[in-house]
């Protein structure tokens, strides 16, 4: 038995080291790294009270497809994104712990989420996750025990949020990068990219987490938008747009630093 576990586990390996998945993960942190500097953009947008698609990661693919060459574009933001869920399936496997288990699955899981909005643009679709997410909590609330679901849901996305946050102050990430092969004033770079990206990250996510619970104490599936309901709240409150332009900083930050971990990042 000890043997089986040890050949696949020894597949698994092999598979994760491969050359060609190697280099279409890389490639799929560029796509990821200008999701990220798009989306900052579709932030800034709200800030400025300028008109967008829904304020999340579907608005900023529709975007692209709005531009010269944006469908070709998804089609290699999607590929990529692919490619990085498959990596974090094999490195489900080949963890140890199950922490690293668990945060491989998550982060498979928002990949191939990601993936799917890009396919539904290239299918000629509106990709509206916010709407999805508002009509699935809708549906739960108007069931018995869907709001305790809605809760949890909220519970579990403010909390990742919260996570995000303390890797981004903590310096976490680069646990994950080879820093060994960074110049001195590149590390420093790439660290403060990170943290202020984490830390926004981990903002808009918390605020996100916070109006599900809001939603589902109130029965009001409105506030059930994931990012779009998030930043749509702070657009109309007082300090709102200063804060929209500060976690737009952010997401652009954390896009340029996706950008480096496609050279740095261990794979």
């Amino acid at each position: 038995m000890s043997s089986l576990s040890s050949r696949a586990r020894g597949a698994v390996s092999r598979a994760a080291d491969n050359p060609g998945l190697e280099h279409l993960t890389r490639a799929g942190f560029i796509g990821y790294g200008i999701l990220h500097l798009l989306f900052a953009w579709v932030i800034a947008r709200v800030a400025s009270g300028g008109p967008s698609a829904d304020r999340d990661q579907s608005g900023a693919m529709q975007e692209i497809a709005d531009e010269p060459f944006g469908l070709a574009l998804i089609l290699a933001i999607v590929v990529g994104l692919v490619a990085m869920a498959v990596w974090q399936v094999l490195e489900m496997f080949r963890g140890r712990l199950l922490t690293e288990r668990m945060a491989s699955a998550g982060r498979a899981a928002f990949y191939l989420y990601l993936a799917f909005s890009g396919i539904k643009v290239l299918r000629g679709k509106k990709s509206s996750s916010a709407d999805t997410q508002q009509d699935t909590a809708e549906g739960l609330l108007a069931s018995s025990g869907g709001r305790v679901t809605v809760i949890t849901a909220g519970l579990i996305l403010a909390g990742i949020g919260g996570w995000l946050a303390f890797v981004g102050f903590t310096g976490r990430f680069e646990k994950h990068l080879r820093v060994g092969e960074m110049a001195a004033g590149t590390r420093r770079l790439v660290r403060r990219l990170g943290a202020a990206g984490f830390v926004a990250k981990g903002l808009a996510y918390g605020i996100a987490g916070a109006l599900f619970v809001i939603a589902a104490w109130r029965y009001d599936p409105d506030k059930a938008r994931g990012l779009d309901a998030a930043l749509r709240t702070l657009a109309g409150e007082a300090y709102g747009t200063g804060l929209l332009l500060v976690i737009a900083v952010g997401f652009a930050a954390y896009g340029l630093f996706a950008l480096t971990e496609a050279r740095y990042r261990k794979v």
